[in-house]
């Protein structure tokens, strides 16, 4: 009996320290998928600011097009500056669109949840259950 005793106590041992590091292992899944998440989200979060600063001053630009050609078609002797503006803002609106398109992909991820993780902590309590898995 004795022999017995330590052959169960053995693999009760055994099984408590494989859960332990079944649970750990899953943690540190669950850290790295959140890290990845979330760092997504923040480039498409400075994606966005970098797209509105780009925004703001192509509005800015499109007004002062706006003046110099109003300028050029009502005062007689006025150069054409004003197509040196518009290809100012036809550059910033470019980049306008680029980073929101930019963030737009990486804003897609959505909120930050270690779907991997949740999984494998599914199948390993299917397993662990009685009457379930192995």
């Amino acid at each position: 009996m004795p022999a017995e005793n330590d052959n169960v106590a053995a693999a009760v041992t055994e099984v408590t320290e494989h859960l332990t590091v079944l649970v750990r292992e899953e943690i540190e899944l669950a850290k790295v998928e959140m890290t990845e998440k979330v760092s997504s989200l923040t480039r498409g979060a400075a994606a966005v600011a970098a797209g509105a600063v780009f925004g703001v001053f192509a509005i800015v630009f499109l007004l002062i097009t706006l003046a110099w050609i109003l300028d050029a078609l009502f005062v007689d002797g006025a150069g054409d500056i004003w197509v040196g503006f518009a290809i100012v803002f036809v550059v910033l609106g470019a980049a306008t669109g680029g980073a929101f398109l930019f963030a737009w992909r990486k804003l897609k991820v959505g909120a930050p949840k270690p779907e991997m993780a949740i999984e494998e902590a599914r199948k390993i309590r299917a397993t662990v259950k009685p009457g379930g898995g192995v």
